[in-house]
């Protein structure tokens, strides 16, 4: 699943991008690479306005570790969308959120000489910023975000042929940020792959 993506943007351009019109949790992006359990950029709806916000990547579960003991899990990727886990925020539209990115990556299949992964990153060449269709709430740590996956495009399958992050046309991003709950799950699909390109 995709556990990297990167933001080569200033983040005063995301305001023009997504017709923010606040920033309601400022914060200077370390690093264009962006991991789980760092804080990154996120568009909301907030009293009818839209807010770029800053929230930390995964939702925390807990769950049993070979010992027995409850372990922290933090979940980056929505696939099962009929999972109690994440319905009732999928349901809601003040629930969701857009993720900017600029590329995304995922690890191959095949082991190099080095026993390593390789990674492969993947962008929309027409768009500086494309979004991810993401999710958020609140937590006693601060509010936190995911976003969803579905089948792979034809770019990204020789490489991942399990799942793809699923990217928003700008024209489907208002829809993904107000519509009922199953018009907005029917934007979960694959990106065309005459759209995309392979980086590496």
């Amino acid at each position: 699943m995709c556990n990297r993506y990167s933001l080569s943007v200033p983040a005063a351009s995301l305001f023009p991008r997504y017709n923010a019109k606040e920033a309601a949790n400022p914060v200077a992006l370390p690093t264009p690479e962006l991991f789980p359990r760092k804080p990154a950029y996120v568009i909301r709806n907030a009293d009818g306005v839209r807010t770029l916000d800053v929230m930390a990547w995964g939702f925390p579960m807990m769950t049993k570790g070979k010992s027995g003991k409850d372990v922290r899990k933090d979940v980056t990727n929505v696939r099962n969308y009929t999972s109690p886990f994440w319905r009732s925020t999928l349901a809601n539209p003040l629930r969701r959120c857009l993720v900017p990115f600029s590329a995304f990556s995922e690890y191959g299949q095949i082991r190099g000489d080095d026993g390593k992964l390789p990674l492969h990153w993947f962008d929309v060449p027409s768009q500086p910023i494309t979004s991810f269709a993401g999710i958020w709430r609140p937590t006693d740590e601060g509010a936190v975000f995911a976003f969803l996956t579905t089948e792979p495009n034809a770019i990204v399958a020789p490489i991942h042929p399990k799942a793809m992050p699923v990217l928003l046309h700008p024209e489907d991003e208002e829809r993904w940020l107000t519509a009922p709950m199953e018009d907005a799950l029917s934007l979960a699909e694959p990106f065309p792959t005459q759209l995309m390109r392979a980086l590496s």
